[in-house]
């Protein structure tokens, strides 16, 4: 703001003509060229005034150490979501009766009988999971007592279904109703009419130890397994599946031979790094936008008191750096994203999909950021202009194409929505009367038996033949 002072006190004192003012031309001049100085790119400022572009050289260490920062973590997070995913299918088949690796969506169940049945088989699985898994699940152990299966009822409170007389009395009402695992009751008829769900809650524990193959110390994990059996929809068909909710923390007391904790010391060292690099950039570009914004008021000034004009919204915009805005965001979404995982490496937090939102979209927007370097050559310069003029109408063009498909999709949720799982067979694909009359020769291609067929066994099938 003093420059902008400068301007005014150099104002002429000749009368004004024509609306403009008689003016001082080398505090012009020096101003004019400020201006153009701002808008140079980093390799014009090296060369007017010898300036290091320390911006341009912090975002090209940024692209390969960011980078390198997200495929270590995803490396990590995919173990981790894999072994999550492994282990509800292995509960799944554990405790499921008759399900299948192959089958999709959830089982169901039709009879009393079943319902009965299939409780009583998860609870033999779950006395007798020592001898059957061959995992390194366990059961939970607090104050010297294991955890104990928990059955519970959900039912409508106090109400009557009578569906031959066409009447029912309900209490929307939920009560809750839970036994321990013995003594187990089978459940009652009136229990079953207005039975929205059964329940079954159980804690196992268990260590992920494929983290050791890439230097990594292990994870705990508590499994709190929710089996549930959906009668809401009281349509005769009871849907079984099993919800999973999984607690991660660090182990109580581990030892791996052969380790010196070198590697963890490594990667913390790294996520230093990158936190400083990002940090510096962040700095840099804060400063260089607040810049941006004290010349923009400098030169409204200008205008206003030697032209009588005022500055365009669109004029004052270009005083702000976009790329420099997205630089900002990038760096505060990687900083919080390095801190969250080094609190994951270090065993504090366990926020595996937060990190992995902040670094993934802070590493595509400083890949985004590349861009801006390629428009200091003159060809990739002209493309992205073309880009940014077109943009407006891209944006048009999409939003348009999105009317077009949400009214699609409404009309087709409601129109084809309902029949669904008609059009589809989950359990196979459909098989034709030639492939099933087919897949009935139990023969072998190497069974030889295929090297003398007679080609013409049709004709006593055929009347032709008989005649």
């Amino acid at each position: 703001m003093e420059d902008s002072k400068q301007l005014l006190a150099a104002r002429s004192e000749e009368s004004q003509r024509n609306g403009c003012c008689g003016l001082d031309t080398k505090t012009v001049e020096d101003f004019r060229r400020r201006l153009k100085y701002f808008f140079m790119n980093p390799c014009e400022k090296y060369r007017a005034r010898g300036r290091k572009p320390w911006k341009l050289t912090i975002q090209i260490l940024k692209i390969a150490i960011t980078t390198i920062q997200l495929v270590s973590f995803g490396l990590s997070n995919e173990m981790m979501v894999t072994f999550k995913d492994e282990n509800l299918m292995t509960f799944r088949n554990l405790f499921l009766k008759g399900y299948k690796d192959h089958r999709h969506g959830s089982l169901s169940l039709y009879t009393k009988r079943d319902v009965n049945e299939h409780i009583h088989y998860i609870i033999n699985r779950y006395t007798n999971l020592q001898n059957l898994t061959v995992g390194n699940l366990a059961y939970e152990l607090i104050n010297g007592d294991y955890t104990p299966l928990t059955l519970c009822q959900v039912f409508y409170r106090n109400s009557t279904i009578d569906p031959e007389n066409d009447t029912f009395d309900i209490d929307p009402h939920i009560d809750k109703d839970c036994i321990s695992i013995h003594p187990m009751q089978s459940l009652s008829n009136d229990t079953l009419a207005t039975l929205l769900s059964v329940n079954i809650y159980l804690t196992l524990k268990t260590i992920n130890l494929q983290t050791v193959r890439h230097h990594e110390l292990p994870d705990c994990y508590d499994f709190h397994i929710v089996i549930v059996f959906d009668n809401r929809a009281h349509s005769g068909k009871i849907k079984v599946d099993i919800e999973n909710d999984v607690r991660i923390y660090e182990c109580s007391d581990w030892n791996v031979e052969g380790t010196s904790g070198k590697n963890d010391y490594l990667l913390l060292s790294f996520d230093s790094v990158v936190f400083l690099a990002c940090f510096a950039s962040l700095i840099l570009c804060i400063r260089s936008v607040v810049h941006g914004i004290q010349l923009q008021f400098e030169f409204s000034i200008f205008f206003s008191a030697y032209y009588n004009k005022t500055v365009s919204w669109s004029d004052r915009m270009e005083f702000v750096n976009g790329w420099y805005i997205l630089i900002i965001v990038s760096d505060i979404m990687t900083i919080t994203g390095s801190v969250l995982k080094i609190g994951i490496q270090t065993k504090f937090l366990t926020n595996y999909d937060v990190c992995s939102i902040l670094l993934g979209t802070a590493t595509m927007l400083v890949w985004v950021g590349v861009i801006r370097y390629l428009s200091f050559f003159k060809k990739y310069n002209i493309l992205i202009l073309t880009l940014r003029a077109a943009l407006p109408n891209v944006f048009r063009f999409c939003v348009c194409a999105a009317i077009i498909y949400l009214g699609y999709c409404f009309c087709g949720w409601i129109v084809l929505g309902p029949y669904h799982d008609k059009h589809h067979q989950k359990d196979k694909e459909p098989v034709s009367q030639l492939q099933a009359f087919i897949a009935e020769c139990i023969d072998q291609p190497e069974s030889g038996r295929y090297q003398n067929t007679d080609e013409s066994t049709c004709c006593m099938f055929s009347s032709g033949c008989f005649g």
